[in-house]
Protein backbone atom coordinates (compact mmCIF):
# COMPACT_ATOMS: atom_id res chain seq x y z
CA UNK A 1 0.00 0.00 0.00
CA UNK A 2 1.01 3.64 -0.35
CA UNK A 3 3.12 4.94 2.55
CA UNK A 4 2.65 8.64 1.87
CA UNK A 5 -0.37 10.83 2.48
CA UNK A 6 -1.22 14.41 1.57
CA UNK A 7 -3.25 14.78 4.76
CA UNK A 8 -3.55 13.05 8.13
CA UNK A 9 -5.63 9.90 7.92
CA UNK A 10 -7.05 7.30 10.31
CA UNK A 11 -7.87 4.27 8.15
CA UNK A 12 -10.17 1.97 10.13
CA UNK A 13 -10.12 -1.74 9.24
CA UNK A 14 -12.79 -3.93 10.84
CA UNK A 15 -11.96 -7.40 12.17
CA UNK A 16 -14.35 -9.20 9.76
CA UNK A 17 -12.59 -7.52 6.82
CA UNK A 18 -9.39 -9.43 7.53
CA UNK A 19 -8.52 -12.30 5.20
CA UNK A 20 -9.45 -15.55 6.96
CA UNK A 21 -7.35 -18.68 6.52
CA UNK A 22 -7.57 -22.15 8.04
CA UNK A 23 -4.28 -23.77 6.96
CA UNK A 24 -4.74 -26.86 9.16
CA UNK A 25 -7.34 -28.37 11.45
CA UNK A 26 -7.59 -26.37 14.66
CA UNK A 27 -5.86 -23.26 13.25
CA UNK A 28 -7.69 -20.07 12.32
CA UNK A 29 -5.90 -16.89 11.26
CA UNK A 30 -7.20 -13.46 10.32
CA UNK A 31 -4.61 -11.50 8.33
CA UNK A 32 -4.36 -7.72 8.23
CA UNK A 33 -2.05 -7.73 5.18
CA UNK A 34 -1.18 -9.90 2.19
CA UNK A 35 0.14 -13.17 3.55
CA UNK A 36 1.27 -16.48 2.05
CA UNK A 37 -1.21 -17.48 -0.67
CA UNK A 38 -3.32 -14.34 -0.16
CA UNK A 39 -1.92 -11.43 -2.15
CA UNK A 40 -3.36 -7.94 -2.46
CA UNK A 41 -0.86 -5.57 -4.12
CA UNK A 42 -2.57 -2.60 -2.43
CA UNK A 43 -2.23 -4.11 1.06
CA UNK A 44 1.28 -5.48 1.57
CA UNK A 45 2.38 -3.43 4.59
CA UNK A 46 1.90 -0.24 6.58
CA UNK A 47 4.93 1.72 7.68
CA UNK A 48 7.50 -0.96 8.52
CA UNK A 49 4.83 -3.46 9.61
CA UNK A 50 4.61 -6.51 7.35
CA UNK A 51 2.03 -8.63 9.18
CA UNK A 52 -0.50 -8.44 12.00
CA UNK A 53 -2.20 -11.81 12.41
CA UNK A 54 -4.91 -12.73 14.88
CA UNK A 55 -4.32 -16.42 15.58
CA UNK A 56 -6.52 -19.00 17.28
CA UNK A 57 -5.13 -22.47 17.99
CA UNK A 58 -7.51 -25.09 19.34
CA UNK A 59 -6.44 -27.51 22.06
CA UNK A 60 -3.76 -29.79 20.60
CA UNK A 61 -3.22 -27.59 17.53
CA UNK A 62 -0.22 -25.57 16.42
CA UNK A 63 2.23 -24.63 13.72
CA UNK A 64 4.83 -27.28 12.90
CA UNK A 65 8.45 -26.27 12.45
CA UNK A 66 8.86 -23.49 9.89
CA UNK A 67 11.61 -21.01 9.08
CA UNK A 68 11.95 -17.22 9.15
CA UNK A 69 14.69 -14.83 8.10
CA UNK A 70 15.30 -11.09 8.64
CA UNK A 71 12.00 -10.48 10.43
CA UNK A 72 11.20 -9.07 13.87
CA UNK A 73 8.34 -11.19 15.24
CA UNK A 74 6.36 -9.92 18.25
CA UNK A 75 3.70 -12.00 19.98
CA UNK A 76 1.03 -10.91 22.48
CA UNK A 77 -1.30 -13.56 23.96
CA UNK A 78 -4.89 -12.57 24.66
CA UNK A 79 -6.19 -15.89 26.04
CA UNK A 80 -4.59 -19.24 26.91
CA UNK A 81 -0.89 -20.07 26.61
CA UNK A 82 1.40 -20.42 23.60
CA UNK A 83 4.43 -22.76 23.63
CA UNK A 84 7.44 -21.63 21.54
CA UNK A 85 10.54 -23.65 20.67
CA UNK A 86 13.22 -22.74 18.13
CA UNK A 87 16.28 -24.18 16.43
CA UNK A 88 18.63 -21.99 18.50
CA UNK A 89 17.55 -23.77 21.69
CA UNK A 90 15.13 -21.17 23.02
CA UNK A 91 11.87 -22.34 24.55
CA UNK A 92 9.18 -20.36 26.31
CA UNK A 93 5.51 -20.24 27.19
CA UNK A 94 3.78 -16.96 26.42
CA UNK A 95 0.78 -16.11 28.57
CA UNK A 96 -1.46 -13.04 28.86
CA UNK A 97 0.58 -10.15 30.22
CA UNK A 98 3.78 -11.30 28.51
CA UNK A 99 5.43 -10.20 25.25
CA UNK A 100 7.70 -12.39 23.13
CA UNK A 101 10.25 -11.24 20.55
CA UNK A 102 11.94 -13.48 17.99
CA UNK A 103 14.50 -11.71 15.83
CA UNK A 104 14.95 -14.16 12.96
CA UNK A 105 18.15 -12.56 11.65
CA UNK A 106 20.16 -14.87 9.39
CA UNK A 107 17.54 -17.61 9.83
CA UNK A 108 15.80 -19.59 12.54
CA UNK A 109 13.17 -22.35 12.62
CA UNK A 110 10.50 -22.58 15.30
CA UNK A 111 7.28 -24.26 16.36
CA UNK A 112 4.26 -22.61 17.98
CA UNK A 113 1.61 -24.70 19.69
CA UNK A 114 -1.22 -24.47 22.14
CA UNK A 115 0.40 -25.52 25.40
CA UNK A 116 0.20 -29.25 26.16
CA UNK A 117 -2.79 -30.25 28.27
CA UNK A 118 -4.80 -27.15 27.43
CA UNK A 119 -8.56 -27.65 27.32
CA UNK A 120 -9.37 -24.41 25.49
CA UNK A 121 -7.88 -22.39 22.65
CA UNK A 122 -4.99 -19.98 22.73
CA UNK A 123 -5.64 -16.64 21.04
CA UNK A 124 -2.81 -14.29 20.22
CA UNK A 125 -1.74 -11.40 18.03
CA UNK A 126 1.49 -11.83 16.09
CA UNK A 127 3.15 -8.93 14.30
CA UNK A 128 6.06 -8.93 11.84
CA UNK A 129 8.30 -5.89 11.46
CA UNK A 130 11.01 -5.30 8.89
CA UNK A 131 14.43 -4.85 10.58
CA UNK A 132 17.03 -2.35 9.44
CA UNK A 133 19.91 -4.67 10.36
CA UNK A 134 19.99 -7.79 8.20
CA UNK A 135 21.73 -11.17 8.37
CA UNK A 136 22.39 -10.78 12.10
CA UNK A 137 22.55 -13.58 14.66
CA UNK A 138 19.03 -14.69 15.65
CA UNK A 139 17.87 -13.49 19.07
CA UNK A 140 15.01 -14.27 21.44
CA UNK A 141 13.36 -12.42 24.32
CA UNK A 142 10.39 -12.98 26.62
CA UNK A 143 9.27 -10.71 29.42
CA UNK A 144 6.34 -10.25 31.74
CA UNK A 145 4.93 -6.77 31.46
CA UNK A 146 4.39 -4.57 34.50
CA UNK A 147 1.90 -1.98 33.18
CA UNK A 148 3.10 1.54 33.77
CA UNK A 149 1.04 4.09 35.64
CA UNK A 150 -0.75 6.31 33.20
CA UNK A 151 -1.69 3.50 30.84
CA UNK A 152 1.19 3.66 28.36
CA UNK A 153 3.73 0.83 28.60
CA UNK A 154 6.69 0.30 26.26
CA UNK A 155 6.89 -3.36 25.20
CA UNK A 156 9.70 -3.36 22.63
CA UNK A 157 11.85 -0.74 20.92
CA UNK A 158 14.90 -0.32 18.74
CA UNK A 159 15.16 3.40 19.41
CA UNK A 160 18.23 4.88 21.10
CA UNK A 161 16.06 6.80 23.57
CA UNK A 162 14.79 3.48 25.03
CA UNK A 163 18.00 1.44 25.20
CA UNK A 164 18.38 1.72 28.99
CA UNK A 165 14.83 0.57 29.79
CA UNK A 166 13.22 -2.84 30.24
CA UNK A 167 11.68 -3.04 26.79
CA UNK A 168 12.75 -5.86 24.49
CA UNK A 169 15.25 -4.62 21.89
CA UNK A 170 14.21 -4.53 18.25
CA UNK A 171 16.53 -4.51 15.28
CA UNK A 172 14.85 -1.44 13.84
CA UNK A 173 16.19 1.86 15.10
CA UNK A 174 13.07 3.96 14.52
CA UNK A 175 10.20 1.76 15.71
CA UNK A 176 8.59 0.87 19.04
CA UNK A 177 5.64 -1.21 20.23
CA UNK A 178 3.43 0.10 23.05
CA UNK A 179 0.67 -1.35 25.22
CA UNK A 180 -2.10 1.19 25.78
CA UNK A 181 -4.75 0.78 28.47
CA UNK A 182 -7.58 2.95 29.78
CA UNK A 183 -10.45 2.41 32.20
CA UNK A 184 -14.15 2.68 31.44
CA UNK A 185 -15.04 5.96 29.74
CA UNK A 186 -11.51 7.28 30.29
CA UNK A 187 -9.46 9.05 27.61
CA UNK A 188 -6.49 7.10 26.33
CA UNK A 189 -3.12 8.42 27.50
CA UNK A 190 -1.28 10.78 25.19
CA UNK A 191 0.08 8.58 22.44
CA UNK A 192 3.55 8.90 20.91
CA UNK A 193 3.61 10.78 17.62
CA UNK A 194 5.12 9.32 14.46
CA UNK A 195 4.58 9.48 10.68
CA UNK A 196 3.13 5.95 10.80
CA UNK A 197 1.16 4.49 13.71
CA UNK A 198 -0.76 1.23 13.74
CA UNK A 199 -3.32 0.60 16.50
CA UNK A 200 -4.83 -2.86 17.08
CA UNK A 201 -7.57 -3.23 19.70
CA UNK A 202 -7.29 -6.43 21.74
CA UNK A 203 -10.04 -5.80 24.33
CA UNK A 204 -12.82 -3.33 25.13
CA UNK A 205 -13.77 -0.51 22.79
CA UNK A 206 -12.52 2.91 21.72
CA UNK A 207 -14.26 5.94 20.26
CA UNK A 208 -12.27 8.65 18.45
CA UNK A 209 -12.39 11.41 15.86
CA UNK A 210 -10.69 10.83 12.53
CA UNK A 211 -8.81 14.14 12.74
CA UNK A 212 -8.71 16.91 15.37
CA UNK A 213 -11.42 19.55 15.44
CA UNK A 214 -14.95 19.78 14.04
CA UNK A 215 -13.93 18.28 10.69
CA UNK A 216 -13.13 14.95 12.32
CA UNK A 217 -15.79 12.28 11.94
CA UNK A 218 -16.65 10.03 14.88
CA UNK A 219 -15.59 6.37 14.71
CA UNK A 220 -15.53 3.42 17.10
CA UNK A 221 -13.32 0.32 17.44
CA UNK A 222 -14.27 -3.16 18.63
CA UNK A 223 -11.87 -6.02 19.50
CA UNK A 224 -9.87 -7.07 16.46
CA UNK A 225 -10.32 -3.74 14.70
CA UNK A 226 -7.26 -1.74 13.69
CA UNK A 227 -6.49 1.81 12.57
CA UNK A 228 -3.65 2.81 10.25
CA UNK A 229 -2.72 6.32 11.29
CA UNK A 230 -0.71 8.89 9.35
CA UNK A 231 0.15 12.29 10.78
CA UNK A 232 -2.03 13.80 13.49
CA UNK A 233 -5.13 11.71 12.79
CA UNK A 234 -6.85 9.52 15.45
CA UNK A 235 -7.91 12.37 17.72
CA UNK A 236 -9.39 12.35 21.23
CA UNK A 237 -9.57 8.54 21.70
CA UNK A 238 -11.73 7.47 24.66
CA UNK A 239 -12.33 3.98 26.06
CA UNK A 240 -15.84 2.53 26.17
CA UNK A 241 -17.84 0.99 29.00
CA UNK A 242 -15.45 -1.95 29.45
CA UNK A 243 -12.25 0.06 29.14
CA UNK A 244 -9.74 -0.58 26.39
CA UNK A 245 -6.49 -2.39 25.67
CA UNK A 246 -4.66 -1.88 22.40
CA UNK A 247 -1.27 -2.47 20.84
CA UNK A 248 0.27 0.57 19.15
CA UNK A 249 3.18 0.62 16.72
CA UNK A 250 5.19 3.83 16.55
CA UNK A 251 7.10 3.85 13.23
CA UNK A 252 9.17 6.68 11.81
CA UNK A 253 9.87 5.23 8.35
CA UNK A 254 8.22 2.77 5.95
CA UNK A 255 9.41 -0.53 4.53
CA UNK A 256 12.67 -0.17 2.61
CA UNK A 257 13.33 -2.02 -0.64
CA UNK A 258 16.80 -2.71 -2.07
Amino acid sequence: MTDTSERPRADLRRAPERYLSRPEEGIETRHAFSFSGHYDPKNTHFGALLACNEETLAAGAGFDEHRHRDTEILTWVVEGALAHRDSDGHAGVVRPGMVQHLSAGSGVSHTERNIGGAEGPVRFVQMWLQPDAFDAEPAYGLRRVDPAQGGLTLLASGMARDEDGEALRLRRSDAALWLVRAGAWQPLPELPSAPFRYAHLTAGSVGYRTVPGPQGGGRSMAPGDSVRITGAAFADPVAGEDGAELLLWEMHSPVSYG
